[in-house]
């Protein structure tokens, strides 16, 4: 039994099956890439997406007041279980065993064994759950599912779960190893299951392997990190492991405010040419964290930005590659800095780590610098506060164009990463379409011991009601 603004559901959960490709598959093993292969990636991650009921409900007053038409119904999860099985024919070493062999490094054993599916059925609307927006984490553990596969021949890199709601809608639950996929990556995969489920007879990508093409030799030596160590800022609420996850909201007006507010005091005509919104949240929410973990302002703190590199590489990776294809944009500051000066320094210096992330050379040296990580065993894990990591969902269509037959998901509902000890991980996520307040807004997962979580809210309600743009 679950509960979610004291509005008490059910789950009840079927058996779990393997659903193998439906015709035949190469049985090999595949090695995977430099990134592919970086320790701290080696985790599932889950997303839950929402669907409301298609046109074979009636609808009433509002989405989940529907009834059912006087005529067969089509099953979510017979549909999906069907185009899981067609799309495994071409994704097959999805329907494998992935293990880290003894000379560490990640393989996939491609035998078919097949991917655990669960059919679920909730004894509520979607309504009742406000379609997932907001709830909290563990209500949104219901809707996926950890499977406890490990073995000798390795865990199952992905796992599928549906869960029927009375109101006809639906959620799909993707818990993908990022060690396999990168958002894209997936995003390529779960559009392709789309396909097979709306009739389609192949995908209109076609999913390619090569993780050859970003294999790197390792480097000699580590070198100096761009900040020592001993000089990061520090927290005086970390370690813990008293942690909140929660998702906070900024409005698109907020954003276009925070944008011309930092143009307007610029004096840097590399700024006033553009500024995203990924760049300006990135600085603002920098500052904000800083703040409320109380960081100590004679240190230093780092941002990193996810930056893809499918079409940066020369020569460009083909496409229809699913693997990870990203590498990592990092400036530092000093905390005094960060928190008493203009966001405008800070803007201007994850632009310029942008760009030089997009280059050959660079990305060639951080994944030698990556495979002799690997080579040590190394893997970062402790949240340190003094680093925050930010990725943005917001490009990878899952929300518009993913189609099952019963239109675009709603909502898109991402559980925390067990990443950089849950603190340092930001995700940017589009905002649920059924929220039209927040139309070209964002939102933001953030994870924070408990005691900095009120400090971060009085942060970004300053972002939406003007008074934090005011001190940018």
């Amino acid at each position: 039994m679950a509960t979610n603004n004291s509005i008490s559901f059910s789950v009840d959960k079927k058996d779990v099956v393997l659903v193998k490709p439906f015709k035949p598959t190469p049985s090999e093993v595949l090695s995977l890439s430099t990134i592919d292969n970086d320790r701290t990636l080696e985790l599932i991650c889950h997303s839950v997406f929402v669907y409301l009921a298609n046109d074979d409900f009636c609808s009433g007053d509002s989405p989940d007041e529907v009834k059912p038409k006087q005529k067969e119904l089509k099953d979510p999860a017979c549909i999906i279980e069907e185009a899981l099985s067609k799309v495994l024919f071409y994704y097959y070493p999805l329907a494998g065993k992935l293990k880290r062999q003894t000379d560490g490094k990640l393989r996939i054993t491609c035998n078919a064994d097949g991917v655990p599916f669960l059919v679920a059925s909730a004894n509520c609307h979607l309504s009742t759950l406000n379609y997932l927006d907001g709830i909290d984490v563990v209500t949104a553990k219901q809707f996926a599912f950890e499977f406890p596969s490990e073995s000798d021949d390795g865990y199952y890199p992905l796992v599928l779960q549906v869960t029927k709601f009375l109101c006809g809608g639906f959620t799909i639950a993707l818990s993908l190893s990022h060690s396999v996929c990168d958002g894209f990556g997936a995003s390529q995969f779960f559009r392709a299951l789309a396909e097979f489920a709306s009739g389609k007879s192949e995908p209109s990508v076609k999913p390619v392997w090569e993780r050859q093409l970003l294999v790197a030799k390792p480097i000699q030596e580590i070198p100096q990190f761009m900040v020592d160590n001993d000089s990061l800022a520090t927290s005086p609420y970390l370690p813990t492991t008293d942690i909140v996850h929660q998702c906070f909201y900024v409005t698109g007006e907020s954003i276009k405010r925070l944008k011309k507010t930092l143009m307007k005091e610029s004096k840097d005509e590399f700024l006033k040419e553009s500024v995203t919104s990924l760049e300006v949240l990135a600085a603002y929410t920098w500052r904000a964290r800083f703040r409320a973990l109380k960081l100590n302002s004679d240190g230093n703190t780092v941002l990193s930005m996810a930056v893809g590199i499918r079409r940066t590489l020369n020569p460009p990776l083909p496409e229809g590659y699913y693997g990870n294809a990203f590498t990592s944009a990092s400036t530092a500051i000093n905390g005094r800095e960060l928190n008493e000066g203009s966001l405008t320094k800070a803007v201007k210096q994850i632009k310029e780590s942008k760009k030089l992330a997009s280059t050959n050379d660079y990305i060639w040296k951080l994944l030698s610098i990556n495979e002799k990580l690997r080579e040590l065993n190394m893997k970062f894990e402790t949240a340190s506060g003094a680093n925050m990591v930010i990725t943005d969902w917001r490009q990878l269509g899952l929300l518009e164009d993913v189609d099952f037959g019963w239109k675009g998901a709603v909502n898109l509902t991402p559980l925390p990463w067990d990443i950089f000890g849950y603190v340092d991980l930001v995700l940017i996520l589009p905002p649920c379409k059924l929220d039209q307040s927040m139309k070209g807004g964002v939102r933001m997962l953030v994870s924070l011991p408990k005691a900095a979580i009120a400090m971060f809210r009085e942060e970004m309600d300053a972002l939406n009601h003007d008074d934090g743009v005011a001190g940018a």
